[in-house]
């Protein structure tokens, strides 16, 4: 299959079909809010969805020595996180992963924040930033075993600046703000990005998070990934403005970027660390873009939203739109694609390899480290549930 068709790959219902249990409505989308004054929020934009280039006076700069094998490194990573992300799906529905979060559709977001961060800066990612975890290095398979349950994150977060995945929703901004302070005081001239979406802005963790990064000028960025929907609630009941101008009322500036913008992303993101390097304290960046698949494979999001929304944010693809512009510009030719999907596969393929040949998880593991002692209700599930397990080899032998 080519790159770009992996988008449309999730089942679609028709709009006018039912979908989930009886009765079950999609959410009407309101109008996209405006702002205080009831102008539309302003966008940055540097590659439109047709591949056109356009300028911006203040962004240009941070993206002016951009050279047309770095263009084509920024749609190799696009390229190579869609197919282990669609990998890592297909593998969860064969029943190898027990949950995976896709994040089809985020890419430009991910892959144009990741390449903005230098070495020395450290990220605090959520659980879908596969694409910010490829940019610092972390092997995908290591992601996938956190997924099927064999180890808490594979890899050290010490060794690359990338934390481990946080499933608690909100709670890394308020990690990443403590590490932000501490590197202010240690006098280092690095930056600190935390992750987050649309939902978990609405978090209290995060709110504390402005708080103390603003009081104390921490070198952090906030980058939230507004890709509209906090599993099935939109972001229209999210916020009652959008969402980069709550910044505001903490202090420090808030921009919104196309978040579907690969070299939007990436100069808006170099200029807000550039900020905090300099001393000049925190950022919010929200990334505007959406999320073309479910929120996990434990979600059917035909129960919540119509065709005609993910078909209209489909026309908006990041990798076609680099694409786009790299063959109109002649900065790639179609060998260039051919091996690049020849890649993609091989990738695919060892991320498969790789998951096949990893234990099954231990599934006692969850009763050996709940108390440090003995506990007679612990003793108790655990004897429940090893003879639920024997049960399966009962009716096998049967």
């Amino acid at each position: 299959m080519t790159v770009e068709s992996t988008a449309a790959r999730t089942p679609r219902r028709s709009a006018g079909s039912k979908a989930g249990t009886t009765g079950t409505k999609r959410t009407t989308r309101t109008p996209a809010k405006k702002d205080a004054k009831g102008t539309e929020p302003q966008l940055v934009q540097l590659l439109t969805p047709e591949g056109k280039r356009v300028k911006n006076a203040e962004y240009d700069k941070y993206v002016a020595g951009i050279t047309p094998e770095e263009l084509r490194g920024l749609y190799r990573d696009m390229v190579l996180t869609r197919r282990f992300d669609a990998e890592a799906t297909s593998l969860q529905r064969q029943g190898e992963l027990g949950l995976w979060a896709s994040l089809l559709g985020q890419e430009a977001a991910q892959i144009g924040s990741g390449r903005a961060t230098r070495e020395d800066d450290y990220v605090f990612p959520t659980y879908r930033e596969h694409g910010v975890a490829w940019c610092r290095g972390v092997d995908p398979a290591n992601l996938l075993g956190m997924f099927r349950g064999v180890n808490n994150g594979g890899w050290d977060p010490n060794s690359n600046n990338f934390q481990l995945y946080t499933i608690v929703i909100g709670s890394q901004t308020l990690h990443a703000t403590g590490y932000a302070m501490g590197v202010a005081k240690d006098g280092a001239d690095s930056a600190v990005i935390a992750y987050f979406g649309d939902g978990a802005s609405s978090q209290g963790d995060v709110a504390e998070s402005f708080t103390f990064s603003a009081v104390y000028n921490a070198p952090v960025v906030f980058f939230c990934q507004n890709n509209q929907w906090a599993i099935s609630e939109p972001t229209e009941k999210q916020s009652r403005v959008p969402i980069y101008q709550r910044a505001q009322g903490f202090g420090f500036p808030g921009v919104r970027v196309d978040g579907n913008d690969v070299l939007g992303v990436l100069a808006v993101t170099r200029w807000a660390l550039e900020r905090a390097r300099n001393g000049e304290g925190p950022t919010l960046v929200e990334a505007f873009t959406y999320r073309m698949g479910a929120h996990t494979t434990s979600d059917d999001p035909t129960r919540y939203r119509g065709d005609e929304e993910r078909q209209a944010w489909e026309a908006k693809d990041p990798i076609l739109r680099l694409r786009r512009y790299l063959e109109a510009s002649n900065h790639a030719d179609e060998g260039f694609f051919q091996e690049l999907e020849a890649e993609s596969e091989a990738l695919g393929k060892r991320v498969r390899e790789a998951v096949r040949a990893m234990p099954d998880p231990d599934h006692f593991a969850i009763f050996e480290n709940a108390y440090a002692d003995g506990h007679a209700l612990v003793d108790e599930e655990r004897a429940q549930f090893a003879a639920y397990q024997a049960s399966f080899a009962d009716e096998g032998g049967n």
